[in-house]
């Protein structure tokens, strides 16, 4: 869920672009032209398959519920379209992270989606309750006996108004329950399905609502094959768990300042979630990119703007630098002699610094940065590191350096953090407030 956003949270946005014409059923090659090849050789079987999904997105959207959702039901096959509910394709979502649609609600007036499906946030949930062009969508969604879907806020604060969960079960963030109660049986799983309605509780729910809606479009066969790249875990409501080796205390003065690099190839899930739960805990958060411009293409997509270019970024020190994964933006970091010299003076000044995904085995192993050193990556990429004996943990912390394995990981990533800047009751109250735990 969005919370209302810190004054601190709004000194930095990234621009992200959600674009629905390209397919993905398989993870990125690390050839682009070999790419394109492949997803051209399998569109004419794939386009009577697909299924057209409709993700609103408005002004205070929760940015982590849009891009997981989006980004995972895209991994099935499925055409996503983002459509904004302003009267701009640009919307302001949570914690200073803006997202362009791919279209305005309005041009979607007349389409017939498979499913709906409605991030959360406040005040982005109230802003999709009040638009009359989706509020019309969903109910002839409803009449016809067609998927639709809403996490955190939503399922309470629009669908329940709209009267399209009368006599069904519906779950929704711990702090709208009451106000789901008089217009749906509230119950308080997870993720509860119920006919052709899906409802969910939060950013730390929103991976497992996600499959579950791949599920429901689907199938389990294809649940299973998109879910089990993503490295997520069994024991959903469960504490996280760190593995944690030679401890040391990661001190920083006043307001701890964390470069997240970014570039073309970069996982979109991944970079949003360390954003959210980062700038969530009031850290200063600085997005760089490493190509020549600011704008980006992630893996499944979305365009990203960066705050600032890495040649500016590179002007200033930080508390810590941490690279999210995805095959091409690993290169692409690895490749950036500006961006290894950062890691290697962060290393030498004996200042945290972390990958997650591709990037321990992509970046950090090649150029010396886990030299003596415990680590973990995504699983297939883990035989490329030299020391592989704590790589089936989910999150490796040795001194200073901290690695972790996948989109299914990285909230666990994000708050392992948290915990060693600010302390582990501050990391819970985050995990809690995300619904990543019980409340």
């Amino acid at each position: 869920m969005a919370l209302p956003m810190p004054r601190h949270m709004l000194t930095h946005s990234s621009i992200f672009r959600l674009s629905h014409r390209t397919l993905h059923l398989a993870p990125p090659t690390t050839n682009p032209s070999s790419l394109r090849h492949r997803f051209l050789s399998v569109s004419a079987t794939m386009a009577s398959a697909a299924k057209k999904v409709l993700v609103p997105i408005a002004n205070g959207t929760e940015p982590s519920e849009a891009v997981i959702t989006t980004d995972v039901l895209r991994r099935s096959g499925a055409d996503v379209t983002v459509a904004s509910v302003e009267n701009q394709h640009r919307v302001d979502a949570g914690y200073a992270v803006k997202i362009v649609a791919d279209a305005l609600i309005s041009d979607c007036a007349n389409t017939v989606f498979d499913l709906i499906a409605l991030p959360g946030g406040i005040p982005g949930a109230t802003n999709l309750r009040d638009c009359a062009v989706l509020e019309t969508l969903v109910k002839n969604q409803a009449t016809d006996g067609r998927l639709y879907a809403a996490v955190c806020a939503s399922p309470a604060v629009v669908l329940a108004p709209w009267g399209v969960l009368k006599g069904l079960k519906a779950t929704c963030h711990p702090l709208f329950m009451e106000q789901l109660a008089p217009n749906a049986i509230a119950v308080e799983s997870r993720v509860q399905v119920d006919g052709k309605v899906v409802t969910s509780r939060g950013p730390g729910t929103t991976m497992e609502y996600a499959v579950a809606l791949v599920e429901q479009l689907y199938g389990k066969e294809k649940a299973k094959e998109v879910s089990d790249p993503l490295v997520m875990r069994s024991n959903h409501a469960d504490e996280y768990v760190i593995t944690e080796l030679n401890p040391v205390d990661w001190t920083f003065d006043d307001c701890p300042k964390i470069l997240v690099p970014i570039a073309n190839g970069t996982e979109e899930m991944e970079a949003v979630i360390m954003i959210d739960i980062l700038r969530l805990a009031k850290a200063n958060v600085v997005v760089a990119s490493v190509d020549d411009k600011l704008e980006i293409l992630a893996s499944r997509k979305v365009k990203v703007v960066a705050d600032v270019l890495l040649d500016e970024a590179a002007k200033f020190s930080y508390d810590l630098i941490v690279l999210p994964g995805g095959i091409g933006g690993a290169q692409a970091f690895a490749n950036s002699e500006k961006l290894v010299n950062l890691l290697k003076q962060q290393r030498e000044a004996n200042k945290p610094y972390g990958a997650i995904c591709a990037s321990p085995a992509l970046v950090l192993e090649p150029h010396g940065l886990l030299k003596g050193k415990k680590a973990t990556a995504f699983p297939a990429l883990s035989n490329k590191l030299s020391d592989q004996s704590e790589a089936e943990n989910r999150v490796v912390v040795d001194g200073n350096l901290i690695t972790s394995r996948g989109p299914g990981t990285t909230i666990e990533f994000a708050l392992a953090i948290v915990e060693k800047l600010f302390g582990r009751t501050k990391a819970l109250e985050i995990a809690r407030t995300t619904v990543f735990i019980s409340p």
